[in-house]
């Protein structure tokens, strides 16, 4: 853990149980609900580890974590019924390994850009999309039983 971290802020409300985002723990990583849902389903997946980038995890854990990336991405992709899959690892922002996982449908960016990446969308139109509490608990349920299965 790092002060001044949001990631690492995050996660230690995840291990004192007090996450209503969270979904689940995976070995190198938590899943969580992305605070916006404009793109619906958006995910992210957390590193355990605090580091900036993925090349200075353990070589070990660098390939589990992005096996468990790709286990995250298929589930996300099948419960919130995706035609395309967007995943990010950007860092800019919050330097802690996470990934960004979108579901991308025909029609959810805007009318004059039928395609491009989700950063198009003017982020107040992102920040107003948040799930109600019974939205997000449904939409955690849902992911927890499809990566439980996994």
């Amino acid at each position: 853990m790092s002060a001044n971290c949001l990631i690492c802020d995050r996660i230690a409300l995840i291990k004192k149980d007090n996450n209503p985002y969270f979904v689940k723990e995976m070995d190198t990583g938590y899943v969580v609900i992305g605070d916006q849902q404009h793109f619906y389903g958006y995910t992210l997946f957390l590193s355990k580890v605090h580091v900036t980038e993925i090349h200075y995890l353990e070589h070990d854990v660098k390939l589990k974590h992005l096996e468990e990336m790709s286990i995250v991405e298929e589930a996300v992709a099948k419960v919130f019924d995706a035609e395309k899959m967007n995943l990010e690892m950007l860092g800019n922002g919050d330097t802690h390994v996470h990934w960004h996982l979108f579901p991308r449908r025909k029609g959810d960016l805007l009318p004059w850009a039928e395609k491009g990446p989700v950063w198009w969308m003017p982020l107040e139109e992102m920040q107003n999309a948040v799930p109600t509490d019974e939205e997000l608990k449904e939409m955690v349920k849902r992911l927890r039983a499809a990566l439980d299965k996994a």
